[in-house]
């Protein structure tokens, strides 16, 4: 069928891969909402967060239904959210966030990707001082009156505010707490009826690591060994 046909089906194929490991991440994280907050997104702000990131990716509706469905069966799964700290090649500190339902497989999975690539897996806060974790909301900027907006949001925990371009070129208002803050944000938000596109938390890099190519490479690689392991949600680390 010729070159063009074979671009296309591995741009597909990588395209499908990556929609199949953010449905299995919004699956879990569905999970760990009901079970700690129940079923019910009115009552359940952890859960309406998840649910608006679902849509953030474009998990179909009926999937999340049906995830919210399983995790308030008896026999969801018991999943255990874990930060994984370790060291990469040429000393590049590395995050690995997991939800798993087997800690001594996802542990032991870790620590063979790790040793494969040149790195070690570590003890906690060996490497996590090197980070701030924040809660991330991103919004669409549309109708927004940004400067009274953020204003409003100073005295709710904001921390910064800016513009960005998302994943499918369309401009979004990023807007960052600290993580403790990020319950606080989130209901300022909704008392301003502002549903955001996404809502999450992530772990900002405090001590960047510069690299030359060569070696910059040797580390995305476990990086990206690392992303493909089934527990691990994402995957942070200090390379600039």
């Amino acid at each position: 069928m010729g070159r063009i046909f074979e671009v296309r089906k591995h741009t597909m194929f990588a395209r499908w891969n990556r929609m199949a490991k953010q449905f299995a991440r919004i699956g879990k994280d569905i999970t760990i909402a009901v079970k700690a907050g129940g079923p019910d997104p009115a009552g359940n702000p952890q859960l309406r967060r998840v649910i608006q990131n679902a849509r953030a990716v474009n998990m179909p509706k009926d999937k999340v239904e049906a995830a919210i469905r399983r995790a308030s069966g008896k026999e969801a799964a018991n999943y255990t959210e874990i930060l994984y700290e370790g060291y990469g090649p040429h000393g590049v500190a590395i995050l690995a966030e997991a939800a798993t339902d087997n800690p001594t497989r996802t542990v032991a999975s870790l620590r063979n990707i790790f040793s494969k690539h040149d790195g070690n897996l570590g003890t906690a806060n060996s490497v996590s001082f090197q980070f701030k974790k924040m809660g991330v909301f991103r919004l669409n900027p549309e109708g927004i009156d940004q400067d009274d907006l953020e204003l409003y949001l100073i005295d709710h925990g904001l921390e910064e505010m800016g513009e960005s371009i998302g994943e499918k070129d369309e401009p979004q208002l990023v807007i960052r707490c600290l993580f403790p803050e990020f319950g606080q944000l989130q209901k300022a938000l909704e008392d301003r009826h502002i549903t955001p596109l996404s809502a999450e938390h992530e772990y900002i890099c405090l001590t960047p690591t510069e690299l030359p190519e060569p070696q910059a490479t040797e580390v995305m690689e476990l990086i990206d060994k690392l992303e493909q392991d089934e527990d691990v949600q994402k995957v942070y680390h200090t390379l600039a």
